[in-house]
């Protein structure tokens, strides 16, 4: 077989989500799109502002020179000026522009740092659930990644992310607003985990990165998303424009690094050579300068909010167990039975796809991606009811 054995293996354990979406296809084709509702990919359904694409009309028409050049591996120099100002306000620090380094999109931002930080045979840390292509993007340098359990209610347990820190690990990741749960970690809990990390900085003789994935800080509730550059002198961020404005096809993120880490430099450096090594070379050319003509500017927001309310109090009636979502546009219930994958068939049968939370690590609950059409969360309703009254 020609295939490496890593990739065969990558293969045969590929992600629920995307199983689910195929599976959604297939029934879209087997019963009409119209009767499927499909809850399985966190692919936004709100259309970009409108300031996005006026951005981009006008400077795809601008003439100016290297519009469609190279460039430096960073990025733009302008963007990055513009980035480091905006991200700054929001984290609560000075960032100086050299500090940012723009990535296709935060997946390809997390697998640039990962390429930066990891040795092999080194871990990475999560707190479950989480987004398990980290797993991947940890095996696509050589880490493994180590997941540890949270408390009741999804907050952070931080005895046991202590227990899980070693001379091996690397860094510690972390998304807030979560997929898929829709937890924020309160400030109090970053400020522990800061402790934790601190203490095992020093017990162990190794910097412990903390790296934070957020392309969903701009889907909140109410309740604010703490700076993590202000809590924790070793940390990183990762974030894209792909939910706040809706592009996620384009491919645009950025990578932020605390100016306070001892090792700034050298890892800003790394995350450069890292950008030309892995194939990427540089972020989108005329999404960096459109996107950063729209900073602050978001889509609809206000409609992720409404998808919650007409979705969550109605599965709470039906008698679902869930902890209401304060962030992203996932709800993250308990599967009724106890058996997620049990459940997840026997919502298919009411053609409603869900992904099952073992996808997230989590066994016994689902996601739903709730960025779908108002009349599809609706429709569904009828689906998950009997699905409810099959399994319990």
């Amino acid at each position: 077989m020609a295939l490496a054995r890593h990739i065969g293996q990558t293969v045969a354990s590929s992600s629920f989500i995307r199983k689910m979406f195929e599976t959604g296809i297939r029934l879209k084709q087997e019963y009409g799109a119209e009767k499927v509702c499909d809850f399985s990919l966190g692919n936004p359904s709100l259309p970009p502002p409108a300031a996005f694409s006026e951005a981009l009309i006008r400077v795809a028409s601008q003439s100016f020179p290297g519009k469609h050049a190279y460039m430096p591996n960073a990025g733009y120099a302008d963007v990055r000026a513009a980035i480091a100002g905006w991200v700054g306000k929001a984290q609560g620090i000075d960032l100086p522009s050299s500090h940012v380094v723009m990535s296709c999109g935060a997946g390809g931002g997390l697998n640039v740092i990962f390429k930066a930080l990891l040795n092999p045979g080194d871990e990475v840390v999560a707190s479950l659930p989480c987004f398990m292509e980290y797993r991947f993007y940890a095996e696509n340098h050589g880490g493994v990644l180590k997941t540890v359990p949270c408390k009741p209610g999804f907050d952070l347990d931080l005895d046991a992310i202590a227990k899980a820190l070693t001379p091996r690990t690397a860094l510690v990741i972390l998304n807030s607003p979560n997929n898929p749960s829709g937890t924020i970690y309160p400030e109090a809990t970053l400020q522990g985990l800061a402790g934790v990390l601190a203490d095992a900085t020093r017990k162990h003789g190794r910097t412990i990165y903390l790296v934070a994935d957020e392309p969903y800080r701009a889907i909140t509730y109410g309740q604010p998303v703490p700076g993590l550059l202000a809590l924790y002198p070793h940390s990183i961020v990762v974030s894209s424009f792909s939910k706040e404005l809706s592009i996620p096809g384009e491919r645009l993120g950025w990578i932020a690094v605390n100016p306070a880490a001892e090792d700034a430099a050298a890892l800003i450096d790394g995350a450069v050579v890292c950008t030309r090594i892995l194939g990427y070379v540089n972020a989108p050319a005329l999404m960096q300068k459109a996107a950063a003509a729209c900073l602050g500017v978001t889509a609809d927001m206000a409609a992720y909010r409404r998808k919650r309310d007409l979705l969550c109090p109605a599965l709470k009636r039906i008698g679902y167990d869930l902890v209401e979502p304060a962030g992203t546009f996932y709800a993250f219930p308990k599967a009724p039975g106890g058996d997620d994958l049990a459940f997840v068939e026997a919502l298919q049968k009411q053609l409603v796809l869900v992904v099952p939370g073992r996808g997230f690590g989590m066994e016994g609950y689902f996601r739903i991606a709730y960025c779908v059409d108002d009349d599809i969360i609706t429709r569904s309703l009828a689906g998950f009811e009997a699905a409810f009254r099959e399994c319990t």
